[in-house]
């Protein structure tokens, strides 16, 4: 399958789109028929629901989203849209990863979850909750009706509370994040941000261990802690998510995956897989294509 990554830089409009770094939409069909084969964005999409129904797939997983909710996906997560009904209503915010995120991602929201892309993937809030929601997204959307450079700034910092306003709304009044308080969720943190830059090439858990300068013992009590499994079956499993990823939705051959993967062989490459889940790369793929058929 041939999966194609949207750019947020060619989604253009009108002639003020080229200078802006957000989108906003009606959630129409003809607005999403780009979305109703699976693929890729180089940008953040919020979809807030406020008629009728759509199910999102995502990875692996499928969600149907109703009035009330708001799904959104980050930059490079897999996902396509199917089924909606045709009161479908609601609005599409897109926006630039590099614009918004150093400051939010890396700093304000990271202390809140550990997994948060999955965690934002569907919110259901409360009536009181998505009203405040909409009033937000009916803000960023007249900014990006009528743009000026000062409007603009204030788009920034709209989609900002609109995002702390989810993930405010997901784990209630929790503090945050404190080194003091919290470590072992902060090293938590950091080993899954080594684990995403370096899993293609390190694979036990006593390097990982050495770049967070903590023994093999504790690095384990952390991740049964946070994901509930040791931090060597967190390192399989983010190798088999890559190797899923690349079944499906790439056109290399099991050689060409096996050795961008790290592995000596296409051999070694299936045994992995048929150790981990009782079966074959083949078998996997089309096992994961019956679940990607649209």
């Amino acid at each position: 399958m041939n999966l194609s990554r949207l750019e947020i830089k060619k989604n253009i409009t009108k002639t003020e789109d080229r200078n802006l770094s957000f989108r906003v939409f009606d959630l129409k069909l003809e607005q999403i028929e780009e979305y109703l084969k699976p693929h890729k964005k180089d940008h953040f999409c919020i979809f807030i629901i406020e008629e009728g129904t759509i199910q999102l797939h995502i990875e692996e997983k499928k969600t149907l989203l109703k009035a009330g909710k708001i799904a959104v996906i980050f930059p490079d997560q897999v996902h396509f849209l199917s089924d909606s009904s045709t009161d479908l209503s609601g609005k599409l915010i897109l926006f630039e990863e590099v614009l918004f995120c150093s400051d939010i991602l890396k700093n304000e929201l990271s202390a809140y979850n550990v997994n948060l892309s999955k965690i934002l993937n569907c919110v259901l809030l409360s009536q009181k909750e998505f009203q405040k929601s909409q009033s937000i997204a009916s803000e960023i959307e007249a900014v990006y009706k009528n743009p000026s450079l000062i409007k603009k700034e204030q788009g920034r910092f709209y989609i900002k509370i609109f995002l702390l306003g989810l993930i405010e709304s997901v784990h209630g009044l929790q503090p945050l994040l404190h080194p003091e308080t919290d470590a072992d969720k902060s090293l938590f943190i950091h080993f899954k941000k080594l684990l995403n830059e370096h899993y293609k090439s390190e694979r036990t858990v006593a390097y990982y261990a050495g770049k967070l300068t903590v023994s093999t013992k504790k690095l384990n009590a952390v991740t049964k802690k946070h994901c509930n499994e040791t931090a060597i079956h967190a390192i399989h499993n983010r190798i088999l998510t890559e190797i899923k990823r690349q079944l499906l939705f790439s056109e290399h051959s099991h050689k060409e995956i096996a050795f961008d993967l790290g592995f000596s062989s296409p051999s070694a490459l299936n045994k992995f897989v048929r150790s981990k889940l009782k079966e074959t790369p083949t078998e996997l793929q089309h096992e994961l294509a019956q679940i990607y058929t649209v």
